[in-house]
């Protein structure tokens, strides 16, 4: 039986939800996990959340994340701190959400997460040839992955992904990411239109949204930090910026909401639009084949360059309520499929497999 999980993280991105709700799942089959958080400190209200799970013991070091410029002696030195958690914590796996440390020596099985990547980043947002800075990079992602006892992609379309464009040795296995409903629930609906997102990030493409609401006949309301230098004062001119929310926060909007959009061009799987499928919101998201993938008929998709079409399809659900409505029922339905006790008992089956594979190894 898996008692312990060494598992990496990094709390700047979702990544750092889904490594928490996938930790406190992991505890109802008596598994204990060691976080390892690299990147910036998690914030005083993370770690709160941390503390509520038991079995979950945190680490943190400032060490450069691998997509970051100029990451590499620090991957290093964060690979050395690894091995050393794993001497001291001893435990009987490896769950890795990135690619380079796959390479350490590792005496346990190791499982790499593929959450995204730089190349598939940059062929959805930038349309050109991947910058020769990257290199080092994709190099780094290679022996990840041919270092990996198994891997996983939040949907097929990132694992085909991963298959593109590091080579057809890249064999693994889907298993989606999930959201605890009890902190997403439905009150009444007020006539708003709400997204979140690093409104600097292009990938998230929120100016799409700016420019459409322009013409949308409800107020669009978009929470998440800004970056003045990324995305200059006076860009954003039709929606109200909100500024980065708590999670509560983020909730109570998505609670009273009538319409989640999010015009992304690129997101591998899409927590937020989880949370809002949760909270009861109407669903209208950027046409790309992760979301097409995962919420199918649960959602309206718009081409993420059209602003012009964004303005018409959320008028059309502002004059439709029972479409509006039925759309928030059919994406509540969809969402309670990607549930944290589902996620953990699929990723419990491939730890056990990788486990009880080396013990048999080792026997032979």
């Amino acid at each position: 039986m898996i008692r312990r999980v060494l598992m990496t993280a990094e709390a700047g991105s979702g990544v750092w939800t889904y490594s928490l709700e996938l930790a406190r799942a992991l505890a109802e089959h008596g598994v204990s996990v060691l976080l390892a958080v690299m990147g910036p400190a998690p914030s005083a209200t993370k770690l709160r959340e941390a503390a509520t799970i038991p079995t979950l013991e945190l680490e943190h070091r400032p060490f450069a994340l691998e997509w970051m410029e100029h990451p590499w002696a620090d991957v290093r030195l964060a690979g050395d701190w690894l091995l050393n958690l794993e001497a001291r914590w001893q435990p009987e796996l490896c769950h890795l959400n990135g690619f380079a440390h796959a390479g350490c020596d590792f005496s346990v099985p190791r499982i790499v997460v593929a959450h995204s990547c730089i190349p598939s980043w940059h062929d959805a947002v930038h349309h050109g040839p991947l910058p020769g800075k990257w290199a080092t990079y994709r190099r780094r992602v290679v022996a990840g992955l041919a270092s990996a006892d198994a891997v996983v992609a939040p949907t097929r379309w990132m694992l085909k992904e991963l298959e593109r464009h590091y080579g057809k040795q890249v064999r693994g296995e889907v298993i989606a990411n999930a959201r605890s409903s009890p902190g997403f629930q439905a009150a009444r609906k007020d006539p708003v239109v709400f997204s979140a997102g690093r409104v600097w990030n292009k990938a998230k493409n929120l100016l799409v949204l700016d420019r459409a609401a322009e013409h949308v006949s409800w107020p669009v309301m978009i929470a998440g930090p800004t970056d003045h230098s990324q995305t200059p004062p006076g860009t954003f001119n039709h929606t109200g910026l909100l500024g980065e929310l708590e999670p509560q926060g983020i909730s109570q909007w998505m609670a009273r909401a009538s319409i989640y959009a999010s015009p992304a061009k690129y997101d591998p799987f899409g927590l937020s639009v989880l949370e809002a499928a949760l909270s009861g919101c109407a669903l209208v998201l950027g046409d790309i084949p992760s979301m097409r993938e995962a919420w199918a008929d649960a959602a309206v998709f718009v081409d993420p360059n059209a602003p012009t079409q964004w303005a018409a399809t959320i008028n059309g659900l502002v004059a439709e309520p029972s479409l509006r409505r039925e759309l928030a029922r059919r994406a509540a339905e969809r969402a309670t499929g990607f549930s944290p006790r589902a996620q953990a008992t699929a990723y419990l089956a491939i730890y056990q497999s990788l486990t009880q594979r080396t013990a048999h190894a080792r026997a032979s």
